[in-house]
This record gives C-alpha cells, sequence and structure tokens, in this order.
C-alpha cells in the first residue's frame, strides 16, 4: 500500500493483482473507506516467548492474547508496580482495550528511571547495560513502543534469579557513560546525569515525591 503524504497524490498500480488472494489496490489509500476497502482481516493476534535467544514459543492460546479483536497497538509495562510486565492492547471490536496481566512466578527485576542533566530530562536515547553474574542485558530508552502508543519511560531488567546489578553501564545521548555498581534487584531508582557514586540514584517509593 502506498502512503503518499500528499493526500491528492495517486500512485498507479504496479501489477498484475491476484484475485485468489482477495488483493486490491487503491491509487490514493486515504480513500480507502471511500472505495469501500477494509484493511481489517481479523487475523487472531499471537504473543511469542524468548527462549533466552534459542528461539521463540507461541503462548498465544495458552494465554488468552489470542484475540480476533483486530489489535492496532501493544504497550508493555509494570501496570501493578509488582515487577513484571503486562500488555495492554488497543484494538478495533472485542473491547477497545485489554490488559493481560502477567501471572508467571514472580522473579527479581530492576527498573531505571533516568534524570538528564546535558541531555534532554529524561534520557530519552540513552543506552542502559545491566550485569549480574553471567546476565547481561541491553535496554535502550524509547519510550515509542507501537502505532500510536507510548511506554512509560523505565528500562526494565528481569534478573531471575539474581539478587542485585553488579554493574550497569548508561550511556547517555550527551555522549557521557556512567557506571553504576552493586544495586539491589527489586526496586525502582532514578539516576541522575553526571553523578557518581551512591549519590548518583536514589529509590523511587510510589506515593513518596522526588526530589526536582
Amino acid at each position: 500500500m502506498s502512503q503518499p503524504c500528499d493526500r491528492r497524490a495517486k500512485v498507479k498500480l504496479p501489477g498484475k493483482l491476484d484475485p485468489t488472494l482477495k488483493e486490491f489496490w487503491s491509487e490514493n489509500p486515504w480513500e480507502l473507506v471511500n472505495e469501500g476497502h477494509n484493511l481489517s482481516m481479523y487475523e487472531r493476534n499471537r504473543l511469542w516467548m524468548n527462549q533466552r535467544g534459542k528461539g521463540f514459543l507461541d503462548f498465544s492460546y495458552l494465554t488468552g492474547t489470542d484475540s480476533e479483536g483486530d489489535g492496532r497497538s501493544v504497550v508493555a509495562a509494570d501496570f501493578r508496580n509488582n515487577g513484571q510486565m503486562d500488555l495492554i492492547v488497543r484494538q478495533v471490536g472485542g473491547g477497545p482495550l485489554s490488559l493481560y496481566e502477567n501471572n508467571f512466578p514472580l522473579r527479581h527485576y530492576l527498573k531505571v528511571s533516568l534524570r538528564g542533566t546535558r541531555s534532554n530530562r529524561q534520557g530519552i536515547g540513552s543506552q542502559l547495560t545491566a550485569e549480574a553474574g553471567d546476565l547481561k542485558q541491553v535496554r535502550e530508552l524509547y519510550p515509542l513502543n507501537s502505532y500510536l502508543s507510548q511506554a512509560p519511560s523505565i528500562a526494565h531488567f528481569g534478573l531471575g534469579d539474581a539478587t542485585r546489578i553488579e554493574r550497569l553501564t548508561i550511556r547517555w545521548p550527551s555522549g557521557e557513560k556512567q557506571v553504576l555498581t552493586n544495586l539491589k534487584a527489586d526496586q525502582h531508582i532514578i539516576v541522575t546525569e553526571g553523578k557518581q557514586g551512591d549519590a548518583a540514584w536514589e529509590t523511587i517509593v510510589p506515593g513518596k515525591p522526588i526530589a526536582p
């Protein structure tokens, strides 16, 4: 499908259509509805679980996420503030919003928010690397998630059985490299760019104001 920035633009059919696949072509996608077309094909949604880089398992049916609701966007975030990532799906049909709770056994985690000084205030664009034993995870802080959706500006690290992060390396958009060590698991911290040692971070307690 073409997506011209000019609503008046028209793109000619580039080849033959396959009627057995019910293919169609619109010279201007802004006119899809007026032409009687519908892109909602009601494919069932899918949830794939990563096996530590060794492949993926289809958990769609077991978790009830295989909805026919024509999903349009999804956000993964800790909606219950218990250290587990849940999913919220925005869809057309089947109810506008669906929240899928993560009910796997609780494991250890660390959530990290950023407070930029030389960089932008929320540290968007930063790269965070957490090391705990033989576990190494990399997160890039880009809250934009999918179509018309945005996740919280939080880097979430699932630590499994590890009770602390031995080394957290933050590469800020300003170019600064900041290293924190020996961080206890199962907390949400905010890190200030440019500070060192224990003065660089503080624990976020729900309902308790944090320093500006």
